[in-house]
């Protein structure tokens, strides 16, 4: 199982894990500012932890609804 990460992050490293790096990267892009744009807005009503742990959970929630397309090389 190490290996099996290890190995695909040497191939992301290199650059040869997906066929299309600008959309890997425009993806990552959206789900962090949806995070980040949730943890400003919860923060305003909640403590910090909390507007934390809630953007944390959204956008791991959106990771694989964004990344259910992408090609793998």
């Amino acid at each position: 199982m190490f290996g099996m990460a290890m190995n695909s992050a040497k191939l992301f490293v290199t650059g040869k894990l997906f066929q299309d790096y600008s959309k890997v990267i425009r993806q990552m892009l959206i789900a962090i500012a949806i995070g980040v744009v949730i943890l400003y807005g919860v923060a305003q009503v909640a403590p910090i932890w909390a507007a934390a742990a809630v953007a944390g959970a959204v956008s791991g929630f959106l990771q694989p609804i964004l990344f259910k397309d992408l090609k793998y090389a």
